[in-house]
């Protein structure tokens, strides 16, 4: 059995412009998390917490994966693509060499519900093309297990009972899962993953015997990690994958390996070089 081994609060900050969020992340917990970087939650039904959106900005050295609950955004990068994701659907963003997009929110009221996770990339692959795609919330495959649990693979595969769930996202180096559970109040769940594989829980609905909403868990290696609902249940992302165990310097948008080639990043965005 895994064992919880570290509690992280999430922190709320402002992004964008002006965007109320909850975050897990920043460079003291860079390596502590690898080989993600960083978890960012929306969930307001106050349109000044997230009107004015993530106008035109940078990235390079790492990519991102954005998961929506509730409400509607839309991404345009500077490579032409243009979508709007709704509840249940993801984009995958690779920021590699470089990418400037927005990211803005499609409404002006109601509940906008999201995350964004950042996936660090290894030395050899930072400098690789940008590549933008979504997925539709009919192709996350979705598992109903009798006792009180629902499953959304997002990425990666992993067997539940006589059944392996595999989400649309492509495979990558650092073999990330992405997994959005609903477990059922006081009911039970065994996951099974690779046991050299780094295991996060994020609660953001109710709660787990052990982790109360927007607390990150970080567990122990083992081969199976068992999660208990509270008494009015708890839902879930869960992340797991293969730690790159190399330097990281992050400067805002940028996440390379030196100092250096942060000094890069900079000067190539600044001499509109970036892309």
């Amino acid at each position: 059995m895994r064992r919880l081994t570290r509690t992280i609060d999430a922190v709320e900050t402002n992004d964008g412009d002006g965007v109320k969020i909850r975050r897990i992340g920043g460079r003291q917990l860079s390596h502590v998390i690898d080989p993600f970087l960083m978890l960012d939650e929306i969930n307001s039904d106050d349109a000044q917490d997230y009107v004015g959106g993530f106008p035109e900005h940078p990235h390079r050295g790492f990519e991102t994966i954005t998961y929506m609950k509730a409400g509607r955004m839309r991404h345009r990068d500077h490579m032409g693509n243009e979508g709007v994701i709704e509840a249940g659907d993801v984009q995958w963003m690779t920021a590699g060499k470089g990418v400037i997009h927005s990211e803005m929110p499609e409404q002006d009221r109601g509940l906008l519900h999201g995350f964004q996770l950042w996936l660090n990339l290894p030395s050899a692959e930072k400098m690789q093309p940008a590549a933008y795609q979504d997925f539709r919330s009919a192709d996350i495959p979705e598992l109903n297990i009798d006792g009180g649990a629902n499953l959304r693979a997002i990425a990666g595969a992993l067997d539940v009972g006589d059944r392996r769930l595999t989400g649309p996202l492509p495979e990558r180096s650092t073999r990330p899962t992405l997994l959005d559970v609903e477990i059922r109040s006081q009911a039970r769940l065994e996951l099974r993953f690779s046991p050299d594989h780094e295991v996060l829980v994020y609660v953001y609905r109710g709660s787990t015997d052990s982790l109360q909403v927007t607390q990150l868990g970080l567990y122990s290696s083992g081969d199976v990690l068992e999660l208990n609902a509270g008494v009015s249940g708890g839902s879930m992302l869960v992340l797991s994958g293969c730690s790159i165990g190399e330097p990281i310097v992050q400067y805002g948008p940028f996440v390379m390996n030196t100092t250096a080639q942060i000094e890069q990043a900079v000067e190539d965005y600044q001499r509109n070089q970036l892309v």
